[in-house]
Protein backbone atom coordinates (compact mmCIF):
# COMPACT_ATOMS: atom_id res chain seq x y z
CA UNK A 1 0.00 0.00 0.00
CA UNK A 2 1.31 3.61 -1.29
CA UNK A 3 0.77 6.27 1.66
CA UNK A 4 -0.14 9.60 0.93
CA UNK A 5 1.29 12.34 3.61
CA UNK A 6 -1.25 15.01 4.74
CA UNK A 7 -0.23 18.23 6.85
CA UNK A 8 -1.57 16.33 10.19
CA UNK A 9 0.53 13.14 10.43
CA UNK A 10 -1.33 10.21 12.03
CA UNK A 11 1.86 9.03 14.82
CA UNK A 12 1.59 5.84 16.87
CA UNK A 13 3.92 4.13 18.88
CA UNK A 14 4.05 0.53 18.76
CA UNK A 15 5.07 -1.48 22.29
CA UNK A 16 6.17 -4.70 21.68
CA UNK A 17 7.48 -7.58 23.60
CA UNK A 18 8.09 -11.01 23.77
CA UNK A 19 4.22 -11.57 25.56
CA UNK A 20 3.00 -13.47 28.14
CA UNK A 21 -0.20 -16.09 28.83
CA UNK A 22 -0.47 -14.68 32.72
CA UNK A 23 -3.15 -11.66 32.54
CA UNK A 24 -2.01 -10.42 36.14
CA UNK A 25 1.75 -9.68 35.04
CA UNK A 26 0.59 -8.36 31.31
CA UNK A 27 -1.37 -5.74 32.72
CA UNK A 28 0.99 -5.24 35.71
CA UNK A 29 4.31 -5.40 33.74
CA UNK A 30 3.58 -4.55 29.80
CA UNK A 31 0.25 -2.82 29.98
CA UNK A 32 1.54 -0.55 32.80
CA UNK A 33 4.71 0.39 30.48
CA UNK A 34 2.28 1.38 27.70
CA UNK A 35 0.14 3.59 30.04
CA UNK A 36 3.35 5.05 30.67
CA UNK A 37 3.92 5.87 26.86
CA UNK A 38 0.46 7.27 26.75
CA UNK A 39 1.05 9.81 29.27
CA UNK A 40 5.02 10.99 28.41
CA UNK A 41 3.11 11.00 24.48
CA UNK A 42 -0.11 12.03 24.37
CA UNK A 43 -0.01 13.16 20.62
CA UNK A 44 0.21 9.28 19.94
CA UNK A 45 -1.25 6.58 19.38
CA UNK A 46 -0.31 3.43 21.65
CA UNK A 47 -0.37 0.16 20.30
CA UNK A 48 0.20 -3.78 21.48
CA UNK A 49 2.30 -6.37 19.50
CA UNK A 50 3.87 -10.07 20.71
CA UNK A 51 6.58 -11.42 18.86
CA UNK A 52 5.97 -14.86 20.65
CA UNK A 53 3.51 -16.76 17.75
CA UNK A 54 3.21 -19.72 20.46
CA UNK A 55 1.80 -17.08 22.77
CA UNK A 56 -0.50 -15.15 20.71
CA UNK A 57 -2.32 -18.21 19.73
CA UNK A 58 -2.48 -19.49 22.55
CA UNK A 59 -4.34 -16.16 24.13
CA UNK A 60 -6.63 -16.12 21.09
CA UNK A 61 -7.70 -19.89 21.37
CA UNK A 62 -7.63 -20.08 25.02
CA UNK A 63 -9.09 -16.69 26.19
CA UNK A 64 -10.16 -15.40 22.75
CA UNK A 65 -7.75 -12.28 23.14
CA UNK A 66 -6.33 -11.14 19.66
CA UNK A 67 -2.70 -9.61 19.92
CA UNK A 68 -1.22 -8.90 16.98
CA UNK A 69 2.41 -9.67 16.16
CA UNK A 70 4.94 -7.22 14.73
CA UNK A 71 4.29 -7.87 11.76
CA UNK A 72 0.58 -7.31 11.85
CA UNK A 73 0.61 -4.55 13.99
CA UNK A 74 2.55 -2.40 11.43
CA UNK A 75 0.20 -3.13 8.52
CA UNK A 76 -2.72 -2.81 11.07
CA UNK A 77 -1.13 0.77 11.40
CA UNK A 78 -0.51 1.40 7.82
CA UNK A 79 -4.31 0.08 6.80
CA UNK A 80 -5.24 2.84 9.33
CA UNK A 81 -3.38 5.73 7.78
CA UNK A 82 -0.61 6.35 10.40
CA UNK A 83 2.48 7.85 8.51
CA UNK A 84 4.60 8.49 11.26
CA UNK A 85 5.55 4.92 13.79
CA UNK A 86 7.99 4.46 16.70
CA UNK A 87 8.68 0.59 17.72
CA UNK A 88 9.64 0.44 21.29
CA UNK A 89 10.36 -3.09 22.14
CA UNK A 90 10.52 -3.92 25.88
CA UNK A 91 12.87 -6.73 25.11
CA UNK A 92 16.13 -6.70 27.71
CA UNK A 93 18.94 -7.44 25.78
CA UNK A 94 19.49 -6.79 21.69
CA UNK A 95 19.37 -10.65 21.15
CA UNK A 96 17.24 -13.29 18.51
CA UNK A 97 13.99 -11.49 19.54
CA UNK A 98 15.05 -8.00 19.06
CA UNK A 99 17.07 -8.75 15.43
CA UNK A 100 13.28 -10.20 14.56
CA UNK A 101 11.94 -6.98 15.31
CA UNK A 102 15.01 -5.26 13.36
CA UNK A 103 14.56 -7.14 10.27
CA UNK A 104 10.98 -6.23 10.23
CA UNK A 105 11.27 -2.26 10.69
CA UNK A 106 14.09 -2.85 8.02
CA UNK A 107 11.87 -4.40 5.08
CA UNK A 108 9.25 -1.49 6.18
CA UNK A 109 11.84 1.29 6.28
CA UNK A 110 13.26 -0.24 2.69
CA UNK A 111 10.31 0.25 0.86
CA UNK A 112 9.15 3.46 2.35
CA UNK A 113 5.75 2.77 3.55
CA UNK A 114 5.45 5.23 6.49
CA UNK A 115 6.73 8.51 6.18
CA UNK A 116 8.93 8.22 9.58
CA UNK A 117 9.50 4.73 11.19
CA UNK A 118 12.56 4.33 13.56
CA UNK A 119 13.26 1.51 16.21
CA UNK A 120 13.95 2.13 19.81
CA UNK A 121 16.53 0.48 21.88
CA UNK A 122 16.14 -2.41 24.01
CA UNK A 123 16.79 -1.71 27.89
CA UNK A 124 20.51 -2.58 27.52
CA UNK A 125 22.17 -1.41 24.65
CA UNK A 126 24.49 1.36 25.66
CA UNK A 127 27.61 1.23 28.35
CA UNK A 128 28.20 4.69 27.85
CA UNK A 129 30.59 5.01 25.43
CA UNK A 130 31.55 7.84 22.88
CA UNK A 131 28.85 10.28 24.73
CA UNK A 132 25.84 7.67 24.12
CA UNK A 133 23.93 6.66 27.42
CA UNK A 134 25.27 4.34 29.84
CA UNK A 135 21.93 1.95 30.10
CA UNK A 136 23.34 0.08 32.53
CA UNK A 137 24.04 2.39 34.87
CA UNK A 138 20.20 3.86 34.30
CA UNK A 139 19.21 0.48 34.93
CA UNK A 140 20.94 -0.22 38.37
CA UNK A 141 20.09 2.66 39.24
CA UNK A 142 16.35 1.58 38.63
CA UNK A 143 16.96 -1.75 40.83
CA UNK A 144 18.08 0.59 43.79
CA UNK A 145 19.07 -2.74 45.22
CA UNK A 146 20.91 -3.23 48.71
CA UNK A 147 22.18 -6.76 50.55
CA UNK A 148 23.55 -6.77 53.89
CA UNK A 149 27.22 -8.84 54.96
CA UNK A 150 25.67 -12.33 55.15
CA UNK A 151 22.78 -11.49 52.60
CA UNK A 152 22.65 -11.35 48.68
CA UNK A 153 20.01 -10.80 45.86
CA UNK A 154 20.36 -12.44 43.22
CA UNK A 155 18.53 -11.63 39.95
CA UNK A 156 17.81 -14.78 37.03
CA UNK A 157 17.94 -13.36 33.58
CA UNK A 158 16.67 -15.52 30.64
CA UNK A 159 20.07 -15.75 28.39
CA UNK A 160 20.61 -17.78 25.54
CA UNK A 161 23.16 -18.87 22.65
CA UNK A 162 23.18 -15.34 21.19
CA UNK A 163 26.18 -12.91 21.75
CA UNK A 164 24.00 -10.32 22.90
CA UNK A 165 24.13 -12.82 26.21
CA UNK A 166 27.24 -11.32 27.15
CA UNK A 167 25.09 -8.35 28.57
CA UNK A 168 24.33 -10.17 31.45
CA UNK A 169 27.94 -10.69 32.17
CA UNK A 170 28.85 -6.86 31.58
CA UNK A 171 25.66 -5.94 34.05
CA UNK A 172 27.57 -8.06 36.76
CA UNK A 173 30.55 -5.99 35.77
CA UNK A 174 28.81 -2.98 36.09
CA UNK A 175 27.08 -3.59 39.51
CA UNK A 176 30.53 -4.23 40.75
CA UNK A 177 31.79 -0.81 39.54
CA UNK A 178 29.11 1.11 41.06
CA UNK A 179 29.82 -0.37 44.32
CA UNK A 180 26.81 -2.89 44.44
CA UNK A 181 28.57 -5.48 46.95
CA UNK A 182 26.79 -9.30 47.12
CA UNK A 183 24.37 -8.44 43.87
CA UNK A 184 24.70 -10.92 41.75
CA UNK A 185 22.78 -11.81 38.50
CA UNK A 186 22.73 -15.12 35.97
CA UNK A 187 20.82 -16.27 33.40
CA UNK A 188 18.78 -19.36 32.58
CA UNK A 189 20.32 -20.46 29.49
CA UNK A 190 23.56 -19.46 28.88
CA UNK A 191 26.48 -17.43 31.45
CA UNK A 192 26.54 -16.35 34.02
CA UNK A 193 24.79 -19.67 35.59
CA UNK A 194 23.03 -20.60 38.69
CA UNK A 195 26.06 -22.71 39.70
CA UNK A 196 28.56 -20.31 39.34
CA UNK A 197 26.87 -17.52 41.46
CA UNK A 198 26.47 -20.40 44.18
CA UNK A 199 30.49 -20.77 44.77
CA UNK A 200 30.46 -16.92 44.43
CA UNK A 201 27.65 -16.74 47.61
CA UNK A 202 29.74 -19.47 49.03
CA UNK A 203 32.93 -17.80 48.66
CA UNK A 204 31.62 -14.45 50.22
CA UNK A 205 30.37 -15.80 53.15
CA UNK A 206 26.34 -15.38 52.51
CA UNK A 207 23.37 -17.27 54.33
CA UNK A 208 20.50 -15.62 53.18
CA UNK A 209 19.67 -14.84 49.60
CA UNK A 210 17.16 -12.95 47.82
CA UNK A 211 16.00 -14.03 44.50
CA UNK A 212 14.85 -11.87 42.23
CA UNK A 213 13.48 -11.87 38.55
CA UNK A 214 15.53 -9.87 35.74
CA UNK A 215 12.77 -10.07 32.83
CA UNK A 216 9.87 -7.83 31.86
CA UNK A 217 7.18 -10.38 33.16
CA UNK A 218 6.96 -12.97 35.91
CA UNK A 219 5.75 -15.19 33.31
CA UNK A 220 6.61 -19.25 33.36
CA UNK A 221 10.32 -19.03 33.53
CA UNK A 222 10.10 -16.89 37.14
CA UNK A 223 7.24 -18.91 38.15
CA UNK A 224 8.70 -22.41 37.38
CA UNK A 225 12.67 -22.23 36.71
CA UNK A 226 13.11 -19.51 39.60
CA UNK A 227 10.00 -20.31 42.02
CA UNK A 228 9.15 -23.81 41.13
CA UNK A 229 9.12 -26.63 43.63
CA UNK A 230 11.14 -28.89 41.49
CA UNK A 231 15.21 -29.51 42.22
CA UNK A 232 15.80 -27.65 39.30
CA UNK A 233 14.61 -24.50 40.40
CA UNK A 234 17.11 -21.63 41.50
CA UNK A 235 14.82 -21.43 44.89
CA UNK A 236 15.39 -25.39 45.18
CA UNK A 237 18.92 -25.24 44.47
CA UNK A 238 19.39 -22.57 46.44
CA UNK A 239 17.95 -24.22 49.57
CA UNK A 240 19.58 -27.12 48.94
CA UNK A 241 22.81 -25.52 48.59
CA UNK A 242 22.12 -23.97 52.65
CA UNK A 243 21.09 -20.55 52.04
CA UNK A 244 17.78 -19.04 53.32
CA UNK A 245 15.55 -18.71 50.24
CA UNK A 246 12.91 -15.24 49.65
CA UNK A 247 11.76 -15.36 46.48
CA UNK A 248 10.05 -11.66 44.58
CA UNK A 249 7.60 -12.23 42.16
CA UNK A 250 8.02 -8.94 40.36
CA UNK A 251 8.48 -8.13 36.71
CA UNK A 252 11.12 -5.51 35.39
CA UNK A 253 7.85 -3.76 33.86
CA UNK A 254 6.52 -3.15 37.71
CA UNK A 255 8.82 -0.81 38.17
CA UNK A 256 8.25 2.62 37.31
CA UNK A 257 11.99 3.58 36.61
CA UNK A 258 11.72 0.88 34.30
CA UNK A 259 8.79 2.04 32.66
CA UNK A 260 10.93 5.44 32.18
CA UNK A 261 14.11 3.90 30.91
CA UNK A 262 11.84 2.09 28.02
CA UNK A 263 9.99 6.22 27.43
CA UNK A 264 13.66 7.68 27.25
CA UNK A 265 14.77 5.11 24.96
CA UNK A 266 11.72 5.93 22.50
CA UNK A 267 12.50 9.44 22.80
CA UNK A 268 15.26 9.14 21.70
CA UNK A 269 14.42 7.39 18.97
CA UNK A 270 11.95 10.21 18.16
CA UNK A 271 14.97 12.79 18.25
CA UNK A 272 17.31 11.06 15.92
CA UNK A 273 18.21 12.90 12.45
CA UNK A 274 17.45 9.79 10.49
CA UNK A 275 14.28 7.79 11.26
CA UNK A 276 14.85 4.72 9.29
CA UNK A 277 16.45 1.39 10.16
CA UNK A 278 17.90 0.00 13.42
CA UNK A 279 19.61 1.04 16.06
Amino acid sequence: MKQTFGAFAKKAILVVSFGTTYADTRKACIESVENRMRAAFPGYEVRRAFTSRMITRRLAERDGIIVDNERQALERLLAEGFSEVYVQPLHIVAGEEYEKICGIVNEYTDSKKFRRLALGRPLLYYLGQEEQPDDYLTVIKALDVTAGADTAVVFMGHGGRHPANAAYAALQLKLQDAGKQNVFIYAVEGFPSLQRVVGQLRSAGIRKVRLQPFMLVAGNHVRNDMDGDEKGSAKSVLAAAGFDVEVKLNGLGENPAIQDAYVRHIQDAMDQSVGYGCQ
